[in-house]
């Protein structure tokens, strides 16, 4: 007898087991070896956030007029002092400073804010303040931050927000300054050219480049910077158009540098503990989540070599400066989506070597190369929902959500089919929908399927709206459009479609479509408008690849040692499996329990 109900006992235990396998979700945690490549402004302001967060890299902005306020005796640690930059490099963050604002006293009073005095003086004359400011900053910092990014956002006009009110001659001489005098006293120094926000001065850098060329010996000392440096918001589409925008332009120049993005970001709107009433963007804490894995895909895409969330943290301060709230961390330390999307973005395209924006219909797709993993992102463009054809390259797939939520998925007939909720068009489409990532443990060119295509429509030609610094046009993602790109960006937003073409595949010759741009407005927390540039949809990488993520479902994406994620639902497949097992598992039970009660009669 005894012996019966041990049986029943093991046999319901073995088949709770198999079904408790079966019925679990995929579970993610993060883990590893954060990719130097993604970063986030202002780390310090929640270190052990960020460590989780999984950023490679931080900035740190130091203001000259918070520095020496009062007169070139003066040095105030400002703003992070030696222990935090030490926390910082300790936590494997490298540190970028940014070198900005002039003090009254050091201003040239017959130009303006932002001009230093003696600025056209020998760099080794001790009336060019900003040569001196330059030289005692860089010698401080020699090894712990190597990296600076010479001022902001001087393509900003007459406005509050304006931080340069010198021409453009000037500005190439505060460049040419800084960087002569960096490499002097650090030779290992990295000088970036001031981000630019594009939409104030659509021209203001072509300009640049123009007085810079012209300057005698700029080739000589390498245009003096290595990297150039962007702020991109609201729109993720734009962070690829103006990114190849600005790569384009100083090509065109003769002048061929890596791009950073310095700042990107989508402030909600709509989060309860900090309502924006009548923003000029309505974005929801989902969108802006949404918004994080669209917005570092696509720079991948672009060529940028970096990429940077603006901001950790809500500080104390924000409300004055921006009315929107940037930090993927609230005031009182609980994390927006956002913080999770990041984890997911960082570590599901790390160690990317190339990417290829695919589709730009109905569906975005971004094919992102690992090496010996390929993650695809898709999403959809369009308020109306889609399914999407991926074309495998193995037999399955781990498909990860924004929110860390991940399953195994299997390939149909060459494809995994995704469905992908619509895009929230309640104030124009300007974020896509909620994004999937393909996460193959195959590399990128072992296609087994051609990637489908819509059919080709003519191009439209639609009447450019008037945009000023004072308003912005409501954002539209871009339509299906067969348009060749152009050179230069539009502000052309095109109709939404009135129907949704079911994608079908094509023959394997077909070439693969190229991404058509259009532009679309954005913002900065204090910028306007939007652009859109083109050129082929392939980036490149010369960043050695970092730890990635097995496909295993027990393994960990790379970010954050300690974030866990919400499983997703199972797939309909796999339910069905789940009452199978159910209804043996009762008829088991039912069976030992006959055979028992036969025992005792």
């Amino acid at each position: 007898m005894k012996r019966d109900i041990t049986l029943v006992v093991l046999a319901i235990s073995l088949l709770g087991s198999l079904l408790l396998s079966l019925w679990r979700p995929e579970q993610i945690r993060a883990s590893g070896i954060p990719d130097p490549r993604f970063g986030v402004v202002e780390a310090y302001q929640a270190p052990a956030a960020a460590g989780a967060l999984g950023a490679g890299w931080t900035r740190v902005t130091f203001r000259w007029n918070e520095i020496q306020p009062n007169g070139p005796e003066e040095w105030n640690v400002a703003p992070i002092s030696d222990q935090v930059l030490n926390r910082e490099l300790a936590q494997g963050r490298q540190v970028v400073g940014l070198l900005v604002t002039t003090p009254g006293w050091a201003t040239d009073p017959e130009i303006g804010p932002g001009v230093p005095r003696g600025l056209h003086r020998a760099t080794d004359d001790p009336a060019n303040t900003w040569a001196t400011f330059v030289r005692t900053i860089v010698s401080r910092y020699a090894g712990r931050i190597d990296h600076w990014i010479i001022w902001n956002e001087p393509d900003i006009p007459d406005t509050r927000h304006m931080s340069w009110s010198g021409s453009t001659q000037d500005f190439v001489r505060l460049l040419q300054v800084a960087y002569t005098v960096a490499k002097e006293t650090n030779p290992n120094a990295t000088i970036h050219m001031a981000a630019v926000t594009h939409w104030w001065n659509e021209d203001w850098f072509s300009q640049f480049l123009d007085a810079l060329i012209a300057t005698p010996g700029a080739a000589a000392h390498n245009y003096y910077f290595d990297a150039a440096t962007l702020h991109i918001y609201f729109q993720p589409e734009t962070v690829y158009d103006i990114t190849v925008h600005y790569r384009d332009m100083m090509r065109g120049h003769g002048i061929h540098k890596p791009i950073w993005i310095a700042e990107t970001n989508a402030a909600p709107s709509q989060d309860p503990a900090w309502p924006v009433p009548n923003a000029q963007f309505n974005v929801s804490l989902e969108q802006q989540a949404a918004y994080i894995v669209q917005a570092f895909s696509l720079g991948i895409a672009a060529g940028a070599e970096r990429i940077a969330v603006y901001k950790m943290a809500d500080t104390a301060t924000d409300r004055q400066a921006n009315p929107e709230p940037f930090g993927l961390i609230r005031s009182d330390g609980s994390r927006r989506p956002a913080f999770t999307a990041y984890q997911v973005a960082a570590s599901y395209l790390s160690g990317f070597r190339s990417a290829r924006w695919e589709r730009r219909d109905e569906v975005a797709l971004v094919t992102v190369d690992r090496g010996d993993q390929t993650t695809s992102v898709v999403w959809a463009r369009t308020g109306v929902p889609q399914t999407a054809m991926v074309a495998a390259r193995t037999t399955r797939a781990l498909m990860v959500d924004v929110h860390g939520a991940a399953r195994i998925i299997y390939p149909e007939r060459g494809y995994y089919y995704v469905d992908l909720p619509g895009a929230d068009c309640t104030g124009g489409c300007q974020i896509g929908g909620a994004p999937y990532l393909l996460v193959e443990d195959a590399a990128a060119g072992a296609r087994t399927a051609p990637t489908p295509r819509p059919p080709t429509a003519a191009p439209t030609e639609e009447p450019k709206p008037t945009v000023s610094p004072d308003h912005e046009p409501t954002p539209v993602l871009e339509e299906p459009s067969s348009a060749t790109p152009s050179s230069t960006p539009t502000k052309t937003p095109e109709p939404l479609p009135s129907d949704t073409p079911t994608p079908s595949p094509t023959p394997a010759t077909t070439a693969t479509p190229v991404p058509t741009a259009t532009a679309t407005p954005t913002g900065t927390p204090t910028s306007t408008a939007t652009p859109t540039a083109t050129s082929t949809p392939t980036a490149t990488s010369t960043q050695t690849a970092t730890r990635r993520p097995t496909l295993s479902p027990s393994a960990s994406p790379t970010a954050a040692p300690s974030a866990s994620f919400t499983p997703v639902s199972q797939t309909p497949l796999a339910r069905r499996r789940s009452w199978i097992l159910i209804g043996l598992l009762m008829l088991g039970i039912g069976g030992a329990s006959a055979a028992i009660g036969g025992r005792k009669t």
